[in-house]
């Protein structure tokens, strides 16, 4: 299904999926005379939720994206993320705010399996880049969320850069659902940068314990405190460290799960994921889990790794078919730490 928002009549809309379905459904609910939607959170770190957002600030918020990236008028976009979300939301009200031309996409792991054209824009999760390189040079502006992009990921992306010469610009985000989607970009390519970069009129600072505070009246008036560890630079860029959820306590020792992750996925391209499972004498074990077949290879390169600290090293490796995902493709690190403890 393509949309046409410079010439939008939802009435001349017909589906011939259940998400063309939904997309209508929520298209009819953006025109409405209600000046709120509601949201469903990921519940990647805690029980999912819904909320209601007012469509004034998703409209700022779409704006802050458009200007970042340059798109206008006549530009062309797919959809692929669940409507459900804020992510998929703001696809459709981005599309709005600029009169795209939206290209509607079952979410799926391959959804750009069938693109034979190039398109200006797309947001979509890191699984669904990991099995879509084929056709990423089709997509001039990607931007990349609801969860991190792994190191492994970056390598895929600049081999696949080397092997085309379609100019593409590829964009990890920063965001939440209370942000109605992200605040802040960092390019991956063709230049890979360390630091994320908020857009205009939000500021952020960090609380006593180095976690980010977001302050963007233009999608929230509220000051949102995150329990996102972060270093900040020349006050509007930053680096993400961790999240103080994850943080695992190993015999006194603070252990910051995402920094091992990217250390280990320079070597290894499987999905890894560190978690702390109850143990009498550490409190927390650090347990490494892998998703996919068990592998002596992986193993042996895993422990060879220098880890800069001794307890850095996993006390034990744990092989799974599949790493459990919220339905928009974050990790569900509740659930694989129950799976992780019924393993063991």
């Amino acid at each position: 299904m393509l949309i046409n928002f410079k010439n939008l009549n939802i009435n001349k809309l017909s589906f011939k999926t259940e998400f063309e379905k939904k997309i209508i459904f929520f298209l009819e609910e953006w025109f409405s005379k209600q000046e709120t939607v509601n949201v469903q959170t990921s519940g990647s770190t805690g029980t999912p939720k819904i909320f209601a957002i007012q469509k004034k600030n998703m409209i700022n918020s779409a704006e802050m994206t458009c200007n970042f990236l340059g798109l206008k008028e006549g530009d062309t976009a797919l959809i692929c993320l669940p409507i459900e979300y804020i992510s998929g939301k703001m696809m459709v009200v981005r599309s709005f705010v600029r009169k795209l031309k939206l290209t509607v996409a079952d979410p799926s792991v391959k959804p750009i399996a069938d693109l034979d054209t190039q398109i200006d824009f797309c947001a979509m999760t890191p699984l669904q880049v990991e099995n879509s390189l084929d056709k990423i040079h089709l997509i001039k502006n990607l931007i990349i969320g609801g969860a991190g992009v792994s190191e492994s990921l970056k390598a895929k992306l600049l081999k696949n850069k080397e092997q085309t010469t379609a100019v593409n610009f590829i964009f990890e985000t920063y965001g939440m659902s209370e942000t109605l989607s992200h605040i802040a970009l960092k390019q991956l390519m063709p230049k890979a940068e360390d630091y994320f970069t908020i857009f205009e009129n939000v500021e952020i600072s960090n609380d006593e314990r180095g976690c980010l505070r977001i302050f963007a009246p233009n999608v929230n008036a509220e000051v949102l405190q995150t329990n996102d560890l972060v270093e900040i630079k020349d006050g509007n860029q930053f680096r993400f460290l961790g999240r103080l959820d994850n943080v695992i306590n190993s015999g006194g020792a603070k252990i910051f799960p995402e920094e091992l992750e990217a250390l280990i996925k320079k070597e290894i391209s499987n999905e890894a994921v560190f978690v702390g499972v109850q143990d009498e004498l550490l409190g927390q074990k650090l347990v490494l889990v892998i998703e996919g077949k068990e592998s002596e290879e992986i193993t042996k390169k895993i422990m060879e790794i220098p880890f800069e600290k001794s307890f850095h090293k996993p006390k034990e490796i744990i092989f799974i078919e599949r790493i459990p995902r919220t339905p928009n493709g974050k990790i569900n690190r509740i659930e694989l730490r129950t799976a992780t403890e019924q393993h063991m």
